[in-house]
């Protein structure tokens, strides 16, 4: 049934719509394998990053979504659930320690069920359009499925729809998706934090080239927590 849900709204419903609008241009998608489970890792700039890479994408992308917007009351938490249903997004809790692990084998699920997972390195939106540090739970997610890795650009976006914005503003976007990357090479080596950092660097630099964005070597959610903290 969920399937046939995405499917409907992708295909009929909303995507045609906002294609329509917005009219991304895209380049690199016979990157992306006809079949086999693959991780798309993609910077993060804006909301939006989660809706129009699934619509480019012939297959579906399934994209790990914070709890929060699957368990809202009332009209406004009804249709939250059913837009992040529509957009192939599954809940995870991210509150750390055995949620980590629970959100790790979320994704691993969806692997070994051959399917394709997106995943942005950063682990939360930039708060200034600028490349982030990026954490290694993709490394090892990449690294336990033994599966490739494709970078992917997103561009413009956070003109689209800036953080703290409720409504999208018109304008065109782009997506560039890159080469896959092969890391078996590191087999059986997911438990090694130097290897981790090491893939998950690789996996940032192959971003950066991509996007063309400025690179800040720290976390985007610390930027963010110091920014909200000096607003207080």
């Amino acid at each position: 049934m969920r399937t046939v849900f995405y499917w409907i709204m992708k295909h009929i419903v909303v995507g045609p719509i906002l294609l329509a609008i917005f009219r991304p241009w895209v380049v690199g998608l016979e990157n992306v394998p006809k079949q086999g489970a693959v991780v798309l890792a993609s910077n993060h700039l804006s909301f939006i990053d989660s809706i129009f890479l699934p619509l480019v994408v012939d297959r579906p992308v399934v994209f790990l979504a914070k709890s929060e917007y699957f368990t809202g009351k009332g009209l406004k938490g009804w249709a939250t659930r059913v837009f992040f249903q529509a957009a192939g997004q599954l809940p995870i809790d991210r509150s750390g320690g055995k949620a980590s692990e629970a959100s790790l084998e979320t994704g691993l699920r969806v692997l070994r069920e051959g399917g394709i997972l997106g995943i942005y390195p950063e682990g939360t939106r930039s708060p200034d359009a600028r490349l982030y540090r990026g954490r290694t739970g993709v490394a090892r997610m990449v690294l336990e499925a033994g599966v490739p890795v494709i970078p992917v650009a997103m561009l413009g976006t956070e003109k689209v729809m800036p953080i703290g914005t409720r409504l999208p503003r018109v304008r065109r976007i782009g997506i560039i998706i890159g080469r896959p990357l092969d890391f078996t090479r590191f087999e059986g080596m997911e438990g090694d934090r130097f290897v981790l950092r090491s893939v998950t660097d690789e996996l940032v630099y192959e971003l950066r080239a991509l996007s063309g964005q400025q690179y800040v070597d720290v976390y985007a959610s610390s930027v963010r927590e110091q920014r909200a903290a000096q607003t207080r």
